[in-house]
Parts: structure tokens; sequence; C-alpha cells
């Protein structure tokens, strides 16, 4: 595409990532009249890329963003996989159903990121008011008056400027907008590793996800469109030395000891085993004067629980909503953000501190004990645990009082019982 040669501000917001988040926020916010550059540092427009290592899973938390974006009935009709799920604990197994004569519960979908991806990139380049820039990859931060006011991008034709209002960072977990912004980063050690892999024939009790709490390590088999299954270990990293050694071997063997094991040998693998042997939780500040993140440039979770999908597409809603108004020159941006950064934090900050002090691959703590245990026995505690896992409800939300004291009771009717 041509850019235009000059000018104070070419673009309202330019944004560097064409992922999920970066997709989303550039959808929803010239929705609402906002002029958006997308860059991509692809220079090929191969309609087919995706993101390889994730969970595919899209949380319950993420429905009303993909509602939004009018993606729900697309991904209904390519064969997403609402996403119901059972987790074995050494207590037996939660299995959240909806309450008699109740509303079903809320659910988001398993879809793999080769469907999802295209899908949600294809939306945006198609949306008025959003140029795709394809081969432009960021190579640094435009500054005035110590604010953020566009950035410098490398593409085959030279380096170019773009200029914009507010600059977005949706460029992943090594974000180089918040790098070249001076963004400060806080990282969490990681104590596991994962592996997935994608199979077909690999049936699962009542068709629908599974995921087993281990302690430290643990697994899930999700059932995704056109017959797929992935199914992942997460581990302790003593164990990696094993895995290493023969992954295939260790991957087949940790799959056949769980309960109720899903049968991995008689199942296809259609793809090769991906992993990662390092992935630490990052944290960083989601606004600075002129500039946001969203997504996991403003904070990478642990893989294990996925639900890096659903923040990605959450976070790109409620930067949308901020500050949309103030990027076209009708409201106080620097308020607009600091909006924005207290909706991220309030509903985010709680559920990555858990996350963090979990990956350091403990068992339970007495708290976890107590709820996890109760939702094995309760219908209703098993419904609140759906809800936490869907993170529709806070850490907080989730230790509420009532909630303690149900479980406690449960717990003791049990034991006398």
């Amino acid at each position: 595409m041509t850019m235009p040669e000059s000018a104070v501000y070419e673009y309202d917001v330019v944004i560097s990532g064409a992922s999920l988040a970066g997709s989303a926020a550039a959808i929803l916010l010239a929705r609402r009249g906002v002029r958006v550059a997308l860059l991509e540092r692809r220079s090929d427009p191969d309609p087919d890329a995706y993101k390889v290592l994730c969970t595919h899973s899209l949380t319950a938390n993420a429905h009303p963003v993909l509602d939004e974006l009018g993606l729900v009935p697309d991904l209904e009709k390519a064969g997403a996989v609402r996403n119901e799920a059972r987790w074995h604990t050494r207590w037996g197994w939660i299995e959240p159903k909806a309450a008699p004569g109740g509303p079903e519960l809320p659910y988001g979908y398993n879809v793999r990121r080769s469907i999802l991806d295209p899908l949600i990139r294809s939306r945006a380049a198609e949306t008025p008011g959003v140029d795709l820039l394809l081969g432009h990859r960021v190579t640094g931060v435009v500054r005035e008056a110590g604010r953020s006011v566009g950035v410098r991008a490398s593409t085959r034709q030279g380096e170019r400027e773009v200029r914009a209002r507010l600059v977005v960072g949706a460029d992943g977990k090594d974000s180089a907008v918040a790098k070249l912004a001076g963004v400060p980063t806080r990282q969490h050690e990681n104590a596991r590793f994962g592996y997935l892999a994608h199979y077909r024939d690999l049936p699962l009790p009542g068709g629908i996800g599974q995921t087993w709490f281990l302690e430290p390590d643990m697994a899930y088999a999700f059932p995704n469109d056109d017959g797929v299954t992935v199914l992942a270990v997460v581990a302790d990293k003593k164990r990696l030395p094993a895995f290493r050694n023969d992954l295939e071997g260790s991957f087949n063997s940790f799959i056949r000891s769980l309960p109720e094991a899903p049968p991995v040998d008689s199942a296809r693998r259609v793809s090769k085993f991906i992993g990662t042997v390092d992935h630490p939780l990052h944290t960083r500040r989601p606004t600075a004067s002129g500039l946001a993140l969203i997504g996991d440039a403003a904070l990478t979770g642990d893989p294990l629980w996925g639900v890096g999908c659903g923040w990605a597409l959450q976070s790109a809603q409620w930067l949308a909503e901020a500050v949309a108004p103030a990027a076209i020159g009708r409201g106080d941006l620097d308020r607009s953000l600091a909006a924005y950064a207290r909706t991220h934090r309030r509903r985010l900050r709680g559920h990555q501190s858990l996350a963090a002090d979990f990956a350091r691959s403990r068992p339970f703590n007495p708290m976890e004990r107590l709820m996890f245990s109760a939702a094995t026995r309760d219908p209703s505690l098993a419904r609140h645990m759906h809800l936490f896992g869907s993170r529709l409800i806070t850490p907080l939300g989730f230790l509420s009082p009532a909630a303690v004291l149900r479980s406690a009771t449960v717990n003791l009717r049990t034991r006398r019982t």
C-alpha cells in the first residue's frame, strides 16, 4: 500500500501486530470512527499464517468480544467446539453442569489458530478505516515532548514513519514496541515446560475437554474443529531430561499414566510436537504517554491455563471502549489511557498474581485444596469453579466468603458421612 508522504498525523492509531489482539483492536476502533494503521512484520500476505504454540482455546470471557466482532457465526460454521470440560483432581472429577432448569453454562470455543487467525485478520483488512500494512517491522518509536507520536518501520522500500495520536503494541510477549518505548518488564519464572500435539481418532469421555491437575504436573485434551484433539503435557522441569532424550516416548508414557487416559496409542498424530521449555510470565504497565499495550505485550500468562487468547481479545475491547473518542480528538487521551489501565489491572492483575505463584510448580495450597475438593462433591461449587476457570469472576469472587463457607461445609459433611 502507498503511504502518504507527509502529515502530522497520518492515522489516529497505529497498531504493531496483526494477530488476535491487534486485529480485534483495529476492527473495534475503526467501527468507532478511528483511522487505524495495522502493521504486520510479515511481508508475505499469506492468509493462512497463524500462531502455532497455543492452547487453541478461547475461554468464555472472550465470548462477548467474539460476539461484538461478529465472529461467532463464522466460528461455529468452521466447526469450532464449545469448550465444555471436566477436571481431574486427587479427590475425583470436577464436572460442571448447568443447574436443573437454569441457564446453560457460559462457554467459549476450542478452535485451531489455523482457522481463527486468518478469519480475524481478514475481517480486519475488510473493515473500513483499517489499513493493513504488511511487511512493516517496527524499528523505533517516534517521541516528541515525552510522548509517543508514531513508529518507524522497516519495509522493502526502506524505512517509513507512521504517525498517530496513539501507538499500540500488540506484538506479543517479546514486544518490540514495549522495548523501544522503554516500558519496564516484570518477569516471573516458570518451573514447568510444555509440549502439545494434534491427534485424530482420540475419543474423550462425553466428547468434552479433559484437564488433569496432578500437582505439580498437568495435562489436558481439548477437542477442536474438524475432529482434531489438542493433547498437551505441562510438567515440572525435573522431567525435562527424559523428554529431551525421548520426546514421543515420554509424552505417550505420561498420557498413558493419566486417570481415564485418552487412548493415545490408537490415535493418529497429525502434527509435530510443539513445545516450550522456558516460558516465563511477563507483566508490563499497559500504558505510557501516547502508548498502550494489549494482549501478550501487556501481560503474558502461563500457557497452562489457556487464557492468553481470551485476554488478548478482552484487552483489545477494553482499549477500544476507553480511547476511541480521544483517538479522534474528542477527549483527553491521557485520561482515556488511564481508564484502560485501571480496567486492565482490575480485571487481570489478581489472576496473573495467582498464576505466577502457581508457576513455581507447587502443589495446591490449603485454600485451593478446600475449593477444589469441595467442587468434586457439590454441583454449585463445580459451576463456581467453571466461572473462575473461564475468567468470568476474579480471584476475590472465587474466594468469596459465601463460596469458602459452602466449601468448608461440604467438606465437613463429607468427612462425617
